[in-house]
């Protein structure tokens, strides 16, 4: 599957479970992440669509390089190096032995929408088949298949529900049973200076690593900034570690020195010179696991998969700059892929301004194309709920689910005022 980076936009889909956003890295890229003294990394997902050596490949590269002519596409610091053109390795670790593979998993995910694959980690929570694993793993995507390392059988996995503020997410296995459990153990006493071991799925090799390592602190928070699909997200009360994650460990354990798991694997430095990782405690990832399978759905945690539209919007409101659009592919900070004004169509970069969320692109087969929507209208409403900005498209369409029928109101490229009534369908995992 195609994984084109210089011809990604900064655009976002719209959903009705995830707030509209510009997203700037390559799907299944890792996401750099901003704390006060330092740039560390949400290490999602690995490039599957990549070869075992361009993965091996894979690191951070210190600048991301200018788009085109779009407005502020100049790729701020913080970009990232691919291939050989990376200075980062899989692993910094070594091969994980059969008791840290233990109720441990490997998912590869399709984002079918952003043309890539992703990998990433999990961990079995149930003989029949319950994984725990991030959402930001998940996040954007249209299929998932999950190996389990002990057995290397592999299941096709639905997406239970998702947390996307606290970036867990739990799947179910297809046809699964007597599967062996991940070793849960309890955060609640974690303390600086515990030995404790990373294990996950490190570069997308489809093979589990181990790297060791202390707790280097808790209660800690940082801020991620969006990669592809997957929206920026601001995180607390986590684990921090000197232990080597990597990019595609995310979902995966960190143990203590007993070989419980303490916490899930979740950020790392994007500085290859730092060895900074953060990991969500299992306490309360458990704690958010329980109300996904007890279907407490609320403004957090998604059931299912969201209601899908099929729209994909230019920014968080409708000022568009319709100038080239500026794809460089260094992929710099928040201005990577010409970021700042989106830049759509070619013209003559002039700034139009109108109230609701512009559409940059319509998926074909979608209601938004049955519809008749396309690029460059204005949505104004749904179901006769004003909308000002794409922010507020996907609040008006956070109510909704699929198979619902919804009104939907815009103003096409002319002017005209249009409203078509159209069905939901499924969308990619929230």
């Amino acid at each position: 599957m195609r994984n084109d980076r210089s011809t990604r936009r900064t655009v976002g889909w719209i959903t009705a479970a995830v707030a509209a956003s510009v997203v700037v890295a390559a799907g299944g890229m890792t996401a750099s992440v901003l704390t006060v003294s330092d740039a560390v990394s949400a290490f999602s997902k690995a490039v599957a669509s990549q070869s075992a050596a361009e993965r091996a490949g894979y690191g951070y590269g210190s600048q991301g390089s200018s788009g085109g002519s779009g407005s502020s596409g100049n790729g701020n610091s913080y970009g990232y190096g691919y291939g050989q053109d990376g200075s980062g390795s899989s692993s910094s670790g070594t091969d994980a032995t059969s008791s840290q593979a233990k109720g441990i998993v490997v998912i590869d995910t399709v984002l079918s929408y952003d043309q890539a694959e992703a990998a990433g980690t999990g961990m079995v929570l149930t003989s029949s088949g319950e994984i725990l694993t991030n959402n930001h793993v998940v996040e954007g995507s249209t299929s998932i298949k999950v190996t389990v390392v002990s057995t290397g059988k592999t299941y096709t996995a639905k997406v239970v529900g998702t947390d996307a503020t606290d970036d867990v997410a739990v799947l179910q296995l297809s046809g699964a049973s007597g599967l062996t459990t991940a070793s849960i153990g309890d955060s609640s006493n974690v303390s600086t200076g515990d030995n404790v071991t990373a294990v996950g799925n490190a570069g997308g090799t489809g093979s589990l690593t181990a790297a060791s390592g202390t707790v280097t602190g808790t209660d800690k928070s940082i801020t991620t900034q969006a990669e592809s699909s997957v929206a920026s997200e601001s995180l607390s009360g986590l684990i921090e570690t000197d232990a080597g994650i990597q990019s595609g460990d995310s979902g995966g354990p960190l143990y203590n020195s007993s070989g419980k798991v303490i916490a899930i694997d979740t950020a790392a430095s994007a500085d290859t010179q730092v060895s900074d990782g953060y990991a969500i405690p299992i306490d309360d990832a458990l704690s958010i696991v329980t109300k996904i399978e007890n279907g407490d759905a609320g403004s957090n945690i998604t059931i299912g998969l969201p209601a899908f539209l099929g729209v994909e919007v230019a920014s968080t409101d409708a000022s568009t700059g319709l100038g080239d659009s500026g794809l460089g592919s260094g992929l710099g900070g928040s201005s990577g892929y010409g970021g700042g004004d989106y830049g759509y169509s070619g013209g003559d970069g002039s700034t139009q301004t109108a109230t609701g969320a512009t559409i940059a692109e319509v998926i074909d087969g979608t209601p938004a194309a049955s519809a008749g929507l396309a690029a460059g209208d204005t949505i104004t409403a749904v179901g006769g709920t004003t909308v000002t900005s794409s922010d507020g498209l996907t609040s008006a369409l956070k109510k909704y689910s699929p198979g619902d029928s919804v009104s939907i109101t815009w103003t096409d490229s002319s002017g005209a005022s249009q409203t078509a009534t159209v069905t939901l369908t499924s969308g990619p995992a929230a």
